[in-house]
């Protein structure tokens, strides 16, 4: 008996490691896990965040197409409203579902922030119906538009924690920024 009684603190030093060691695995892999799943939804967030951006932006694009059919907008392609009905319908239809997706699954500031500039561009969109003539008009949707797209980009940096990012001002003509 006192041979067991010498071996006993041995035994339970290995109980205790085995334990330890268990213990330190299940955390590790619940920290591991916990990981995975954040960069998972990470990268779920970032791909309707960009779905959603790519299809206002396809709607944004059609619109300067069509103002400048009117007369409203420098674009170089002009598209007539007629021509531009069923490409505009298309990006309507697509907006519904990745804007439920962004309900889901992003932040509440983003969300903001794209509500912002959804409404900027149905704006767009309805003064494109009332077939004005008013390049000025169209200058200041322009600019709220713009700048409404530039706070959701900041909101999905923010959100993703993500350095800032462009403006995504381009300026085309140097001449007109020097005068």
């Amino acid at each position: 008996m006192s041979a067991f009684i010498q071996q006993l603190p041995a035994l339970i030093g290995v109980i205790v490691g085995a334990l330890g060691s268990y213990l330190a695995m299940v955390r590790g892999d619940r920290a591991r896990f916990r990981r995975e799943q954040t960069a998972r939804w990470e990268e779920r967030r970032l791909a309707v965040y960009s779905d959603y951006a790519r299809v206002l932006k396809r709607t944004v694009t059609l619109a300067y197409r069509v103002a400048a059919h009117r007369g409203n907008d420098p674009h170089p392609h002009p598209l007539a409203p007629e021509d531009a009905a069923p490409q505009m319908a298309e990006a309507l239809d697509a907006r519904d579902p990745v804007g439920e997706e962004l309900l889901m699954l992003g932040a509440p500031e983003v969300v903001d922030r794209a509500r912002e500039w959804v409404v900027a561009v149905i704006e767009m969109e309805r003064f494109l119906g009332e077939q004005t003539l008013d390049p000025d008009a169209w200058s200041a949707l322009l600019a709220r538009q713009r700048a409404a797209r530039e706070r959701y980009y900041s909101a999905v940096r923010s959100d993703l924690a993500l350095p800032p990012g462009h403006s995504g001002r381009w300026i085309l003509d140097r001449s007109a920024q020097e005068a």
